[in-house]
């Protein structure tokens, strides 16, 4: 917890910059201060020019309506020091339903300025694919749910019965996804987790055969959706680094604002816009795609190589787990 003693001069007029930065073209500062704090036009002219301290309660109004978080007050301090906001913790479907609204929430408002991309480092299949109305992502809630639960009891995958406002909610994320421009990086182990996810709760009893393989299945169908996007979709880049693992960071960039997501448990995430970690984290990615393969721009040859290494595991799965069934002599 932060005690604001005191906004100086010299924080106020920083953060005055930040909101400058972040209006649209042709909008007014002092306009939108009177607006978003319902103060008249001179008060509103009093604070933007210093004359006037901006009080905690206006600064978080401000910070909330900018999308900006109020690190941004602290940014002429020590740069060793950020502040951060953070997702509340998961415990049922309801927390997961709002996680999902909430990071909608946070994406649109960000992402429906003019030059919006997103880059996302990605360790794990990127929660975006499997955010819709299906077996792969019913499975995948299914497995944050049994991991983040308060509640112990455990059921069947088939027993499992997401809320339809859950399922709303997710496929609304997920179709905010569908229509940006973004540029993910993998490596061919991104699709590992969730395939260790589908043999762990098979190999629990938890997930039948039959429901096992649709999910690799679905797995297959997923990449095969990824392999045409790559080739067909302008707004798309992937690229293959086979250098470093991927840690599921997400920087969602404009031409004024940059914010970060960095995961913390399984789903729960930090949330920032400091300025100078921000550039720090956009040329340390911007480094990694230096050091890696651009897949959109690569010939069929080095694109089917990738590919086909991930198919290759989902086969294999398969046929793991079809050979437990037959070798099971008890």
């Amino acid at each position: 917890m932060f005690i604001f003693v005191k906004i100086t001069n010299s924080m106020q007029a920083f953060f005055l910059s930040k909101l400058k930065e972040a209006l649209p073209e042709n909008s007014s500062l002092i306009e939108v201060v009177a607006e978003v704090l319902d103060i008249s036009y001179d008060a509103a002219h009093r604070r933007t020019s210093l004359k006037s301290k901006l009080s905690l309660e206006e600064a978080v109004a401000l910070a909330h309506h900018f999308n900006i978080s109020l690190d941004q007050l602290f940014a002429v301090g020590k740069q060793q020091v950020i502040a951060v906001e953070k997702t509340q913790t998961i415990s049922s479907q309801e927390d997961l339903e709002a996680y999902f609204k909430a990071s909608h929430q946070n994406l649109q408002q960000i992402l429906a300025m003019k030059d919006s991309e997103i880059i996302y480092s990605a360790k794990d299949l990127p929660i975006f694919y499997t955010s819709s109305n299906n077996v792969l992502s019913r499975f995948k809630m299914y497995v944050w749910l049994q991991l983040l639960s308060d509640n112990q009891k455990v059921v069947p995958f088939e027993n499992f019965a997401p809320s339809v406002s859950l399922v709303t909610a997710a496929s609304q994320l997920g179709e905010l996804y569908a229509n940006l421009k973004v540029t993910e990086i993998w490596d061919i182990t991104t699709i590992n987790s969730t395939l260790k996810q589908i043999h762990f709760y098979y190999k629990s009893t938890l997930l039948s055969e039959k429901m096992a393989l649709q999910l690799c299945d679905d797995v297959r169908q997923l990449v095969e959706m990824i392999e045409l996007k790559v080739t067909n979709d302008t707004n798309y880049r992937l690229f293959y680094n086979e250098l470093l693992l991927m840690n599921n960071t997400v920087l969602v960039k404009t031409p004024s604002i940059k914010t970060l997501f960095v995961p913390y448990t399984v789903l729960s995430y930090y949330k920032t816009s400091d300025t100078e970690t921000l550039s720090q984290v956009d040329e340390h990615l911007q480094r990694q795609m230096r050091n890696s393969k651009l897949l959109s721009a690569a010939g069929k040859k080095e694109q089917r190589i990738f590919f086909n290494k991930m198919y290759k595991k989902i086969e294999a799965l398969q046929y793991l787990i079809e050979a437990e069934n037959v070798l099971d002599f008890e």
